[in-house]
């Protein structure tokens, strides 16, 4: 089993990422090989991975990472249309699955074949369906929250302790930037991460789901005043962010944090397995941001990627009971306790006593993040308010602007 480290993995051309021929030793012919294509540090799937080959001792799971999470999906498509691609892969979820369902690279999972996908919730499950005939074509890997990630000891050392209302985190923020530290490690330059810190800090202000249900029914729009002043947050939130913020990559971000430069990260749950592992002795803690007017905030957050199956697999059979297994209690658990993220697999308990808060946070705050229902279009409606709020911060447009170009976007397809 192999996979190479994100972090060292350097930008290949899509010819170089085909998986070799599989070898054509004694061993080889004795195995099956399941070729999984997705990203993240070798040891994680070396663990998880090892123990359905110990299962299934007739399998070899050769699992491969490529690149960076945004270069992949270019990798992903060119695999699947040709001839030597993975047998499974990570899949992207809800309107960014849909142009491999569309082109018929993936196959339909049933409940015959997995049966663990009839216990999934519908809400779960959506975001691995095809938005027109509403099949499933991947099991859900990861529910991921949006929150603001916290060095304990810098906030110890400066009398700090999580703010319990918004005025509190501009005061802590001060106190931190007086003392020449980085309050939020967070940076303009990759437009991907703007409307995820947008939603960090936006979605109390417009007031989570029950504004998203008024945009599907059109009784509310991207402009509505509450929806500027969302976003708006990251403007008044700049003082608080690196110089020059709009040149800091989301790399030079993770490396502020870790390098104890910078007190709060605003990210998503994945940041925690990489913080442990590239921010060693840094004891981690989470907090939602209070609403701007008063009250407890709101944790965004989402169902992340599936494992699909390749509609070209030679090894359909295989494919499908190893996706079996991926949908166990038995995947889940080690997923969540390895990679320090929640499972998407029901009835799958975290034992980290960090992701036991956040999880208790959830319950009691969760919100839909709002970037995830509104990415459908060509080109995507992610991809153009993500650009919006660059420009934004790069002060060619305004919060109004930003919001208008989303709504102009979205008014395109839905």
């Amino acid at each position: 089993m192999r996979l190479a480290p994100l972090a060292a993995a350097v930008l290949l051309s899509v010819a170089a990422c085909a998986p070799s021929s599989p070898s054509t030793t004694p061993q080889s012919q004795d195995k099956v090989t399941l070729s999984v294509w997705g990203w993240g540090p070798e040891e994680n799937f070396d663990k998880m991975f090892a123990a359905y080959e110990k299962l299934n001792p007739g399998v070899d799971v050769d699992a491969r990472s490529f690149t960076t999470a945004t270069e992949y999906d270019t990798i992903l498509a060119t695999g699947l249309a040709g001839d030597s691609g993975p047998d499974l892969a990570w899949l992207r979820a809800g309107p960014n699955l849909q142009p491999l369902v569309e082109a018929g690279r993936l196959l339909p999972l049933e409940t015959a074949d997995v049966p663990g996908l009839k216990d999934y919730d519908e809400d779960v499950l959506r975001s691995a369906k095809g938005d027109k005939d509403g099949k499933v074509y991947g099991v859900p890997f990861a529910v991921q929250t949006l929150q603001v990630i916290y060095n304990k000891k810098i906030f110890a050392d400066n009398g700090l302790t999580p703010p319990q209302t918004w005025a509190d985190m501009i005061a802590a923020a001060e106190k931190l930037k007086a003392e020449d530290i980085v309050p939020f490690a967070f940076g303009g330059k990759d437009d991907w991460m703007l409307p995820i810190v947008a939603g960090i800090f936006g979605t109390a202000n417009w007031g989570g789901d029950a504004f998203l249900d008024d945009v599907r029914a059109k009784k509310k729009k991207f402009t509505d005043p509450a929806f500027v002043a969302g976003i708006d947050q990251l403007n008044k939130l700049r003082p608080y962010f690196p110089d020059q913020m709009t040149g800091v990559s989301y790399t030079d971000a993770q490396i502020l944090f870790s390098s104890g430069k910078a007190a709060m990260f605003p990210g998503g749950l994945w940041e925690l397995n990489f913080f442990t592992e590239n921010a060693k002795g840094i004891d981690l803690g989470v907090f939602t941001p209070p609403a701007p007017g008063g009250g407890p905030g709101l944790m965004p957050g989402f169902t992340d990627g599936s494992y699909g199956i390749s509609a070209k697999t030679k090894h359909k059979a295989e494919a499908l009971k190893f996706a079996s297994w991926l949908a166990s209690k038995e995947y889940g658990q080690l997923y969540t306790d390895t990679l320090r993220v929640f499972s998407a697999v029901p009835g799958v308990a975290p034992t980290d006593p960090l992701l036991k808060e956040v999880s208790t946070t959830f319950d009691k705050q969760g919100a839909t993040y709002f970037m995830n229902e509104f990415a459908y279009g060509n080109p995507s409606s992610q991809a153009v308010f993500s650009k919006a709020l660059q420009e934004m911060l790069l002060g060619r447009i305004t919060a109004e602007e930003a919001a208008g170009r989303l709504d102009q976007s979205v008014a395109t397809w839905l």
